[in-house]
Parts: structure tokens; sequence; C-alpha cells
């Protein structure tokens, strides 16, 4: 017997071993399978006009009819604003909009809906997009009730049929990129279809507005087929850059869709 004991100590600190490692491997998995309980999206960039990667894979987004870039090599952008308040830029940007013919989606909070009726307006006669970017605009993966998180969307419903006497595009944005795998579950729920982003800079600072060299650096460096772009109608620099930086979009190729092109053609089969 004590001939063999080593022998059998060892196979029962393998024993144990394996089932520590086995452990420890099913929890790496299910910690990677959770990826989206909590998160902020973020993106990753390779070479110039690359495709990023978001820090969630576009399958496991599109379980819940969640969405950040177009899967094709067309080059189609989709441009969308957020819009949190008003401060004499979005004129311009809808201006810009209307010379290119190019179509927008403006994700409004509920501020904007109270102070700038007249230019939620605006964008509904011009054709443009309007969606759901909340009410109070708040961390919404912090609202672990299904009551708080409707009442944050059904508000921005109501006001803007108030105002235009129409129903919302059934289009949601995080506050902040901020979410969960419930967040998305219930805007599914609600007939939502949600969208990141696969190209934005930080424009949202308004007194550290970026120069128009530090803009264009990022947004023609960093452009790719099927980019679903987030600017911020705040900015001053957006303002006054978006016609020229159209312009340049076109002379490299691109065409502007609406996210309505993206959900037939992305979310409706091929993504």
């Amino acid at each position: 017997m004590k001939k063999f004991l080593p022998t059998l100590l060892f196979l029962c600190a393998m024993f144990f071993l394996g089932r520590t490692i086995a452990a420890a491997v099913y929890d790496t998995k299910e910690t990677s399978g959770n990826a989206l309980s909590s998160e902020n999206w973020g993106l990753g960039f390779g070479k110039e006009g690359e495709k990023p990667t978001g820090n969630a894979a576009a399958a496991e987004l599109a379980k819940y009819d969640t969405y950040y870039i177009g899967q094709g090599e067309e080059k189609v952008i989709y441009l969308t604003f957020d819009c949190g308040f008003e401060n004499g830029n979005t004129e311009p940007i809808l201006d810009a909009l209307k010379k290119h013919q190019a179509p927008a989606t403006f994700f409004v909070v509920g501020h904007y809906l109270e102070s700038a009726p007249e230019l939620v307006k605006r964008m509904v006669e011009e054709g443009h997009t309007v969606g759901n970017h909340t009410y109070h605009h708040p961390d919404m993966s912090s609202l672990s009730d299904r009551a708080s998180f409707e009442k944050e969307i059904g508000d921005v419903e109501a006001l803007f049929q108030e105002i235009t006497g129409q129903e919302l595009s059934m289009y949601y944005r995080p506050p902040q990129g901020k979410y969960n795998l419930s967040n998305l579950q219930m805007a599914k729920e609600l007939g939502y279809t949600t969208f990141f982003w696969s190209l934005a800079y930080v424009d949202w600072y308004q007194d550290d507005q970026p120069t128009h060299e530090e803009a264009f650096s990022k947004l023609l460096t960093r452009i790719h087929p099927g980019a679903i772009v987030l600017l911020h109608n705040t900015s001053k620099t957006n303002g006054e850059i978006i016609d020229e930086l159209m312009t340049k979009w076109e002379e490299m190729g691109y065409t502007f869709r609406p996210l309505s092109d993206f959900v037939k053609e992305e979310a409706g089969g091929s993504a």
C-alpha cells in the first residue's frame, strides 16, 4: 500500500486540480457569455478605413435587435445625432442635410422636445427620423424595474406625438451608451430596435470643442462601409463643419441612407 500511496495521492491531487480548472473554465465561459450584463459601449479601431470592432459581438447584440454597424462593404453612412438640448447648432445641421439630400436620425430626450418643438417639427417635415434617447437621459443600466424603463421610453413617445401628431420611430439609443442585457431585452419587447454606433468622437464638451482639423482627422480617417455615425447636435464644431464633412465623405464615394433602410437590409435578414 505504501508503494502505491504517492501515486494515489498524485491521482487525487490531479482529480481535484481538474475539478478546479473545469470550474474556472466554466466561470470564464459564464463571464464571457454575460459580457453584456453591464457595459459601456466602446469601439476598437484598426487601420484607416477598416471597420471597427465593438466590445460586444454583432451576432450577440443582434439577438436583442441591437446593432452598431452595417455588415456589407457598400460605402453607406447612416447619420445619427444625439439631441440633449438646443444651443443653435441644429439649424445649420439641418440646412446641410437638406443641401445634400441626406436623411438622418435624431435621438431626442424629453428636454429637447420641451424646449425645441419647432425644430422637431422641422426634422419630421424634412423627412428625417426621430428616435428615442429617453426622457431624462439617465444611466438606463441602473434601472432594474420594467416600469421605470417603460416610463423613460413612453414619455418621449407621448410628447413627440403631442408635438407632431405622429408616432415616434421605434429606434432607441441608450444614453451615454450604458446598457445591460435586461435593458436590451426590454427595449426589444417594447418593439424597439437599439442602435449604438461605429464612429463618434469627443464633440460634447461645450467649453472644449475640437478644432476643425481635429474633427476631420477622426471623422475622415475612421469612416468605413456601413458606418452608423454618432454626432452631437450641441457641438459648435459639428455645426460649422457638417457641410464640408459631408462633401468630403461624398468625394470618398459614400452615400447617406436612413436607419429604416438598415432595419430592412441588415436587421431584416442579412445581419
